[in-house]
């Protein structure tokens, strides 16, 4: 913790400037941030959440923000139009040092309504960024040196839809043509990419220990992909805490899977602890004190630092994930 407390210091001598020169690629992680259906239309742990993100993007500048799906509670919107982008988003992630690109994708809930309006919002606001149902981004740091590529996936489309309310696995993709063209997109960009370092991010987990569990689905298809091509991993949202869970492959090769989905509300269930390969469940946290959470992360040439943050502030936990042998 003094590690931290003296780095942060330094960070927030530099002039914005300075911070560009020290060549690495920094982000938040979030999830599940979607709010209320009714007024205030955000929940007390996501006003939390969106505080502490400003307070800690003063000091380390990232270049962008992912959000892992479920953007409107409990039934996404109604048009490009509905006044929830404002109230569940733009009103509550007011800092100054937010107002940088945001990368989304749809959750189940968004599913219940008009994806589409989400994707079209990206012409309306500066950093809503949804260019489509699923697409791929790669940023390059260290003066142009080393790539981190993300390819943002529509795991609903892929897999069906689910409720919360009977935690049922998603039963199937409602069009399989759909679904097919997906997964070739996945495989096409998992096998042609030649990033540093390469996720999937998707709403719905692979690996968890937590509510809804593994997503067979994705362990049964996107798994094998991930391993077969040397992904670094998977992002994803969907269950209500943070987890960090790390498989080796036949291979001896590493697979990290990362779950943000505490940026709203906060479930410390962990009732598949075995269902996850045993070894593999390296953190998980729900803290029902926690006012919500999020991960930072900071990409350089030799590694990638995740750092798992609560609402009230806490550093909970910090892992390091290695570049990809390609």
């Amino acid at each position: 913790m003094g590690i931290y407390i003296v780095f942060a210091y330094l960070m927030a001598s530099l002039s914005l400037t300075d911070v560009g020169a020290m060549n690495s690629l920094r982000f938040f992680i979030i999830g599940d941030m979607g709010g209320l259906e009714i007024t205030p239309f955000s929940t007390y742990f996501e006003r939390c959440t969106a505080a502490q993100m400003g307070k800690m993007a003063d000091v380390y500048a990232p270049h962008f923000v992912l959000e892992l799906g479920d953007n409107f509670y409990m039934n996404g919107v109604t048009s490009v139009d509905d006044m929830r982008f404002n109230a569940t988003f733009e009103a509550v992630y007011t800092a100054k040092s937010l107002n940088i690109p945001w990368y989304i994708i749809a959750g189940n809930h968004d599913h219940h309504g008009n994806v589409t309006a989400q994707i079209f919002y990206s012409q309306k606001s500066k950093r809503w960024n949804f260019p489509d149902f699923y697409y791929y981004k790669e940023f390059s740091f260290a003066g142009g040196k080393r790539t981190f590529g993300i390819i943002f996936i529509d795991t609903v489309l892929l897999c069906g839809n689910s409720e919360d309310d009977d935690l049922q696995q998603p039963s199937g993709p409602v069009n399989q043509k759909v679904a097919d063209a997906q997964w070739k997109f996945i495989e096409e960009h998992l096998k042609s990419s030649k990033a540093d370092y390469l996720f999937t991010a998707g709403h719905y987990p692979v690996y968890s220990t937590a509510t809804h569990g593994p997503t067979q689905c994705l362990v049964d298809r996107l798994l094998p992909l991930l391993e077969k091509h040397n992904a670094t991993g998977h992002l994803c949202g969907h269950d209500h805490n943070l987890q960090h869970l790390r498989t080796k492959s036949k291979k001896g090769k590493f697979l990290d899977f990362f779950v943000s989905g505490m940026s709203n509300t906060v479930d410390p269930g962990a009732i598949h602890e075995k269902s996850v390969p045993a070894g593999s469940s390296l953190f998980h946290y729900g803290g029902l004190l926690s006012y919500g959470g999020f991960m930072y992360s900071e990409v350089t040439e030799s590694n990638m630092t995740v750092v798992f943050m609560n609402g009230s502030g806490k550093q909970l936990y910090t892992t390091v994930v290695w570049p990809r042998k390609k």
